[in-house]
């Protein structure tokens, strides 16, 4: 779940009086649902790819068949069952940004 902060600004208006504007601002979230996470990290390359397999129930938290509300955290184990076996792979980090660099999925998820 997001968490969103209202923050004043102050603005300087050519009549001098002050105009306050909100402003949401993002916080840094600690879980992220586990068909957006797949295809932030560069797992799969499309979030409806990835929603799709949790759909189909070949995606697995902690050894849990997912749902694609479920939500993934840091420490969490992810196993994707393809039908030339299973992969597995560890939470690292929740990425901020809707993808990474491919250069940086070692920084989010480390294959098992």
């Amino acid at each position: 779940m997001l968490v969103y902060r209202i923050i004043n600004l102050k603005a300087n208006s050519p009549t001098k009086t002050d105009k306050i504007l909100n402003k949401k601002v993002k916080y840094e979230s600690d879980n992220m649902r586990v068909d957006k996470w797949l295809a932030a990290v560069n797992v799969v390359k499309r979030r409806t790819v990835a929603s799709d397999m949790v759909k189909s129930g070949v995606v697995f938290i902690n050894n849990m068949k997912a749902k694609a509300s479920k939500n993934v955290v840091i420490g969490d184990k992810v196993s994707i069952e393809y039908l030339k076996g299973a992969k597995n792979y560890e939470v690292l980090q929740i990425p901020t940004t809707k993808t990474i660099p491919k250069s940086k999925k070692d920084e989010y998820v480390k294959e098992l």
